[in-house]
């Protein structure tokens, strides 16, 4: 395939991959309409910069390790299940019924940024897919370093395009969403999304 071709596949790959219901899209809409948007795309932006340090294992070889060691991939797998069953417990057992305090206000904040980081860097099965899908579109012979981050700067910006619709969606119900009986469901469901997430990533194979 041409260079033109390589780009419009992985881009077609890439966009389907984005818009797959997962983990990313709950925490994105969860966090939109209970925190803000300001807030959300926090997240967003955590989620997509793991998404580059992941492409950054994957070009100096780093993220092979993952691919070829079957301790260090346990490891990682069920550091992230924990994490994320951390995450949806506390949204199960103590939902919000209201919106966090602003910083501005002295109120406790959660770090949205370092949250969606840490649920992207902790599953191992992104590093896994950039190491077996990412080399199907970099031509025969091309930089290998340089396609790699700008396949997965296709990838960050669909990401972050995504996340942004997702965001301006629950825009128009923003009063119906900061109801405190609706937060305090919204945190529930997406505390057991986490955990059932949790699950599938502890229990699964490569």
């Amino acid at each position: 395939m041409s260079i033109a071709d390589n780009l419009l596949a992985f881009t077609l790959a890439a966009t389907l991959l984005t818009v797959t219901p997962g983990l990313d899209t709950a925490l994105v809409l969860r966090t939109a309409a209970v925190e803000g948007r300001a807030q959300a795309l926090r997240a967003a932006l955590g989620i997509n910069a793991g998404c580059l340090l992941w492409g950054a294992a994957v070009a100096f070889g780093l993220g092979a390790l993952l691919a070829v060691s079957e301790l260090a991939y346990n490891l990682l797998k069920y550091c992230g299940a924990a994490y994320l069953c951390w995450l949806g417990l506390n949204m199960l057992l103590r939902p919000r019924t209201q919106i966090a305090a602003s910083a501005e206000a002295g109120g406790k904040t959660t770090n949205w940024f370092l949250k969606g980081l840490l649920g992207n860097l902790l599953n191992p099965k992104i590093g896994v897919f950039y190491v077996s899908f990412l080399p199907q579109f970099i031509p025969q012979g091309a930089p290998l370093v340089s396609w790699t981050f700008g396949l997965v700067g296709i990838h960050v910006v669909l990401g972050l395009s995504w996340s942004l619709a997702l965001i301006g969606a629950t825009r128009p119900l923003a009063g119906v969403l900061r109801r405190p009986a609706v937060i305090r469901w919204m945190d529930r469901t997406t505390g057991v999304i986490f955990m059932a997430f949790a699950a599938r990533l502890a229990l699964s194979r490569r």
